[in-house]
């Protein structure tokens, strides 16, 4: 069994509120508690990445993550992109893309890898990080395999599991499978029905790097409590 320390696993969290009702007050206590208990970053929506770069002022050790074509992933590559270059110019650094769903489904393999190289240069061009999101609660393991290439040869720096939105979320037979098809250099992020402290060890554990989670705050009071 690995063993992390309180610093590794804090770092691995991206606190996150996606929530659809989301108000001002919401993301200020999102980047308070992040700067509180030291996570890693704050994922927000694309709408909020502006305030949310204000609040975070001078946090270098913070990530400002946003999401993009989020939830269902099926815009567009010129709406996607637009959505990129509006949160670069906001102040994100990392970007969640929710990878076209559909066109997997229709295997579409020729036209998704163009549009994942396409994102992955933009963002690289500003310094960022590209995540692609694959939905794996919609896929088959032999999809996520293909994904798992694909993303990798198109230049993405993380394969991510879940938007949250999904009818499942991440799964540690799901993050495995990812990681034993994924080069060493391309991260892995779990989100998703992440909310306890033996989740998060045991997703590190499997093989992820991230943890996209709501329950930040809960995972750290159980940390300390453990320590």
């Amino acid at each position: 069994m690995k063993i992390f320390d309180k610093n590794i696993i804090l770092k691995s969290i991206e606190h996150t509120d996606l929530q659809p009702t989301l108000v001002s007050a919401d993301i200020e206590k999102l980047v308070e508690e992040a700067k509180l208990y030291q996570f890693g970053g704050v994922c927000v929506p694309p709408y909020w990445v502006k305030k949310t770069r204000r609040d975070l002022g001078n946090s270098v050790d913070i990530q400002l993550v946003t999401v993009i074509g989020f939830p269902l992933g099926y815009q567009k590559s010129e709406v996607k992109m637009q959505e990129i270059i509006s949160a670069i110019k906001d102040g994100a650094n990392e970007f969640d893309m929710v990878v076209n769903i559909s066109a997997v489904k229709t295997q579409g393999w020729e036209w998704i890898k163009p549009e994942i190289a396409q994102m992955a240069q933009k963002i690289h061009e500003a310094n960022g990080l590209l995540k692609v999101i694959l939905e794996t609660a919609y896929l088959t393991n032999e999809e996520i395999i293909k994904l798992c290439h694909l993303c990798s040869d198109a230049g993405t720096d993380f394969v991510k599991t879940s938007t949250g939105f999904a009818s499942a979320g991440a799964t540690l037979e799901n993050v495995k499978l990812m990681r034993e098809h994924t080069p060493a250099h391309v991260g892995i992020k779990a989100s998703g029905g992440i909310r306890t402290l033996a989740q998060v060890k045991s997703f590190l554990e499997t093989g992820a790097e991230r943890i996209g989670t709501s329950s930040g705050v809960q995972i750290f009071k159980e940390l300390n409590e453990f320590l």
